[in-house]
């Protein structure tokens, strides 16, 4: 694929083929997206990729624990929930998501579903755990560089057929992911990422989430 084909083109997957993804591909697209920026070439950035029974045991011990009612522990701090234009955007893309989906305003049953499909990584067959370095914590340039890497990853990902979306909802309870996953002390769990092969019969992979214009986001400054 051209760049612009990989940019214009990707979205997030939702609904994937249970197909496995070979190792060897999953270490090219990983070998691809480390060549990310990073601050001062810190590149903090480490990566636990997980499939099979292990994968199987995280998504039964998020899901369990979320239902439950134990309060999620994620180790990158969430902030405040949205508000405003933000919060509008966040509900913009659900309506496109329930919409295609058939997921009605007042359907419980199907809502639950939605939110569960989310606590087990979308029943993608790969999960990226993306973790960063303890030792880096509170440096502010860290997350961004660990943001750089997700999205070179999901768009070398893309340019492969395969596809991606970069959540939090399976990493909610980091005890289960840490254990499963067997992440070292030292690592602080940031982001995962659902990797696999696209189902292009799931309705929610058709949907392409709007964008602000060029206009709205952009400030020109000492041009003619």
């Amino acid at each position: 694929m051209q760049f612009d084909d990989v940019i214009l083109g990707r979205r997030s997957i939702r609904g994937y083929k249970p197909d496995p993804v070979p190792k060897a591909l999953i270490a090219e697209i990983i070998g691809l997206a480390m060549r990310a920026p990073s601050s001062m070439n810190t590149q903090p950035w480490n990566f636990y990729i997980v499939t099979g029974e292990p994968l199987d045991r995280i998504r039964a011990g998020n899901t369990e624990r979320m239902v439950t009612g134990i309060p999620q522990s994620r180790e990158f701090r969430t902030g405040q929930a949205f508000t405003g234009q933000h919060r509008d955007r966040q509900v913009g893309v659900a309506k496109q998501l329930f919409s295609a989906m058939g997921i009605a305003r007042d359907d419980k049953d199907k809502r639950q579903d939605w939110v569960l499909r989310g606590f087990r990584q979308f029943d993608a067959p790969v999960c990226v755990i993306v973790t960063y370095d303890r030792v880096l914590d509170g440096s502010d340039d860290t997350p961004f560089d660990c943001g750089a890497v997700a999205t070179a990853l999901v768009n070398a990902a893309w340019s492969r057929g395969l596809g991606a979306v970069i959540n939090s909802q399976g990493i909610m309870q980091s005890p289960v992911v840490r254990e499963h996953a067997g992440i070292a002390d030292d690592q602080v769990i940031m982001k995962s990422i659902a990797l696999g092969w696209p189902d292009e019969s799931f309705p929610a992979n058709a949907v392409v989430s709007e964008r602000k214009s060029v206009d709205e986001a952009t400030v020109f400054v000492g041009f003619e």
